[in-house]
């Protein structure tokens, strides 16, 4: 019997209605979708237009926003005219190995010769090494060119440098106090943040790279499509900002990846089960169905199937390595499934101070630190806290991953930590670090010193950010096709939230392992569907809800219906006229109860009708088929002191 619900804090934007009528006139959106663009800073209508089209933007010229791009083009053309080696240093998440996919695509388009390596996760952890390095050099390379690493690898790119070998960097990870001797750096961190370009995830730096220089070389023709396609791919994975150029190019990409002429792609899509009848795929089939296979291979298993995945043009080669993903994504599944739960027990069983320290630090051996960034991500969605999750590889060094909240930048966490750390990067929100084992305790204190800088305890609790109040009769198809319209959502430009108050739980039940199934009603007794992903735990639910939520189309038999996927819930406002009802079973036996605020008192039923009445604070209770013949009982009594504490906990008094 559960007697919890979820510890969230809410955001409700305000609204401002002469805003609302001047978008809703201006581009025929309903107010519900005028308030949420208004939420977004989309505040006036020729904001609204960029963003309903983004095509509607002229754009600056990347080569004018990019003060390296011209020289990075010039020493790619060079060394494709006089048949140098180019070599890329690649990432093992999905931006990393589509950036690198990317770019051996488009050399080999250009006539280049390519070939490419990425780091062991296991051995060598994130980023270009000497190890590459002097490989690179003993191949007879000429040119080095890192995806979505390289900002903070200043010893490799100096030893680079020395042996003879020029160095582009693309990378789009927050900057370092200084930077590589590299002969050009392209970074979005670069820019200012006006920029339509500031947004760019790796993919999207080797993207623009790519694109210029065949455009330089006359020879793009042929590519605009798979150098498209596998942006999207990568730029969703990589959950960058769905804003600016990504935003613009994205809506491209979305359309065109139904009908890709990758193999590699047409054969993860199968595997992934999406519906190549879609005139569009939308960011949720990436971020759900593959961008998971693909990142699974690159955090336990071997990144080069991806790439070959990504490269071939072999339909054959192609479904192999797509099965390899799927078979990987499933044991992924498996392993975080297991730490998530060794963790949990860990955190609850062990005095480990997460409220008062304001950030979670939790270290275990022989976790597998290829998914130990996941598992941090599922934490901080359970408990609202920076957390910071690593794995003893042995009795000297330890692994983790790093995952933060709106008010905590993870990347300045893992600086102000630098003097106690081995290597360390990555974005505000998340990152990666090693640390020499004797440091731990150190890395702890100094963690929580810094959390402390910045974090009240207000500020310990999952944010739900909600764009405004719906009725039930406004969640329409009409409303959801607008919301449809607006993809891509994502990081930045979230998918609307909306919430509903004091809601009536009519129907509820556990699906599958951890899910419930919900039927909702209003007042007037318009009912919706609802899901809640994951939180089984929280079940049976209240009689009476407030509900967070974004909408979501179910379609099964060729019937649309427009449901609820629930991202918070709490218990309403309550007046002395809200009469609070539930359900539940005690000792075998099946009860209804009720409580009246007006009175204080709660009243249980039984299944043969006979009622105890008990007011809140009283030992004396009534107990009978009505108040006329029934009888004064002592309701401290074990019989009725289990019955009554159950109800409590049903009506959450």
């Amino acid at each position: 019997m559960s007697s919890r619900l979820p510890v969230q804090r809410w955001r409700i934007a305000e609204t401002d209605t002469d805003k609302v009528n001047l978008l809703v006139q201006s581009t025929g959106l309903s107010p519900l979708m005028a308030q949420v663009l208004i939420n977004r800073e989309i505040t006036t209508p020729e904001k609204a237009e960029i963003h309903i089209d983004p095509e509607s933007q002229s754009l600056p010229s990347p080569l004018a926003e990019f003060p390296d791009l011209e020289k990075s083009v010039e020493l790619l053309i060079s060394a494709i005219e006089n048949e140098e080696i180019i070599a890329i240093c690649g990432d093992y998440d999905a931006d990393g190995m589509t950036s690198t996919a990317l770019l051996i695509r488009a050399l080999r388009h250009l006539d280049g010769i390519v070939d490419y390596a990425i780091p062991s996760r296991m051995k060598e952890g994130y980023g270009i090494n000497n190890r590459i390095v002097e490989e690179f050099a003993e191949m007879g390379v000429g040119l080095i060119l890192t995806v979505d690493n390289g900002i903070a690898a200043h010893e490799p790119i100096a030893l680079a440098i020395d042996l003879g070998m020029s160095v582009i960097v693309t990378d789009h990870h927050d900057l370092p106090p200084t930077l590589p001797i590299a002969d050009a750096i392209l970074n979005p961190k670069l820019l200012p943040l006006s920029s339509p370009y500031s947004g760019l995830a790796g993919v999207g730096v080797a993207y623009v790279l790519a694109v210029t220089t065949a455009q330089r070389l006359g020879k793009l023709k042929g590519l605009t499509d798979q150098l498209l396609e596998l942006f999207t791919l990568g730029t969703i994975a990589d959950l960058a900002p769905l804003v600016g150029v990504n935003r613009r190019w994205l809506k491209r990409g979305l359309k065109r990846l139904p009908k890709s002429n990758i193999a590699g792609i047409q054969a993860l899509m199968a595997v992934g089960n999406i519906d190549l009848e879609k005139k569009q795929l939308n960011p949720d089939d990436i971020g759900f169905q593959l961008g998971p296979r693909i990142n699974a291979v690159g955090r336990i298993g071997d990144p080069q199937a991806v790439i070959e995945l990504l490269t071939t043009e072999d339909l054959e080669v192609a479904q192999q390595r797509a099965i390899e993903c799927e078979q990987t994504n499933r044991e992924r599944q498996r392993l975080c499934e297991e730490i998530e739960r060794e963790a949990i027990e860990i955190i609850e069983k062990t005095p480990i101070h997460w409220q008062s320290d304001r950030v979670l630090l939790i270290v275990h051996h022989n976790w597998h630190h290829g998914v130990i960034g996941i598992v941090a991500s599922r934490l901080l969605e359970r408990y609202g806290v920076p957390v910071f999750i690593a794995t003893k590889e042995d009795d000297h060094h330890i692994r983790g991953s790093a995952r933060g909240i709106d008010e905590f930048n993870v990347f300045s966490a893992l600086e102000y930590c630098r003097d106690v750390l081995g290597k360390a990067g990555g974005h505000k929100m998340a990152g990666g670090f090693s640390l020499p084992a004797q440091n731990l305790e150190l890395f702890r204190e100094k963690l929580v010193e810094f959390a402390h800088q910045l974090l009240e305890p207000e500020h310990l609790k999952p944010l739900i950010k909600i764009d405004g109040s719906a009725n039930f009769k406004d969640l329409t198809p009409h409303l959801y096709q607008q919301i449809e319209s607006l993809h891509p959502w994502g990081i930045a430009n979230q998918i609307p939230c909306f919430w509903t108050p004091n809601v009536r739980v009519i129907e509820q039940q556990i699906i599958g392992k951890s899910h419930v199934k919900l039927t909702l009603a209003q007042d007037d007794d318009v009912q919706i569907k609802a899901v809640a992903w994951r939180w089984a735990i929280y079940f049976p639910f209240p009689f009476r809800l407030d509900v967070a939520y974004k909408l979501r189309q179910n379609v099964w038999n060729d019937n649309v219906a427009i449901e609820m996927e629930l991202l918070g819930v709490r218990l309403p406002a309550r007046t002395n006229s809200d009469i609070v009802k539930g359900k539940f079973e005690h000792e075998g036996r099946f009860y209804t109860c009720s409580y009246w605020p007006s009175l204080q008192e709660i009243r249980i039923k039984n299944q043969e009708g006979k009622v105890l009445a008990v007011k809140k604070g009283q030992r004396i209770g009534l107990l009978g088929m009505n108040r006329d013949n029934s009888q004064e009982v002592e309701v401290t009594k074990p019989q009725f002191y289990g019955l009554i504490k159950t109800a409590m906990k049903v009506l959450h008094l």
